[in-house]
């Protein structure tokens, strides 16, 4: 897998790369060190400098908070995603659900790119959020062999409880100074 090729393919064309995805044998690791992990850290990175004016010390911890957050959001929504994929007509398959969970979040792990601007960056990376949950949605029939008519209810769950998990996650990173309080 080509990582630059594979963002193109995801960000520009997913129709056609989902069945690329779904055909290519990978383990639970390979998608975590080979994809995850890397454009996971692209919006930690950014955010070192882009909210370096609260202070060197708070944009690290800040930063660090956040890769944590999204590796930790990746794996459990996956398992979440693998549990209810029966209920919406797919089967159970681990790998195949960290694969749509990992690749569908593409467009919001290369959006972190953004966090350069600071707080002006969080609306264009709310848009990018939004293409990744549309990319969920094409990948789920491929992917998780649920029916076309259910991927809408299906991506609906998925995406309202990947929001809890953040809401969560977020709480807990504000509440032990990891992140900058909501306002």
């Amino acid at each position: 897998m080509n990582l630059v090729e594979r963002v193109k393919g995801i960000l520009l064309s997913p129709k056609t790369e989902w069945p690329k995805i779904a055909a290519e044998p990978m383990t639970a690791q390979q998608i975590y060190t080979g994809w995850v992990m890397i454009l996971a850290a692209i919006g930690p990175l950014a955010m070192i400098i882009g909210f370096s004016g609260l202070g060197l010390s708070f944009s690290l911890r800040f930063a660090i908070a956040n890769y944590i957050t999204v590796l930790l959001v990746t794996a459990l929504l996956a398992l979440i995603v693998d549990g209810l994929a029966p209920k919406f007509g797919g089967t159970k398959d681990f790998v195949a659900s960290l694969k749509l969970t990992a690749f569908s979040y593409t467009a919001a792990y290369v959006a972190g790119v953004f966090h350069l601007l600071g707080t002006f960056g969080g609306p264009l990376t709310l848009i990018a959020m939004v293409y990744a949950w549309y990319t969920f949605y094409l990948g789920a029939p491929v992917l998780r062999k649920c029916s076309a008519d259910k991927a809408v209810a299906f991506t609906a769950v998925v995406v309202i409880i990947g929001f809890l998990l953040g809401m969560l996650f977020g709480m807990v990173a504000t509440r032990g100074g990891f992140a900058p309080p909501l306002r």
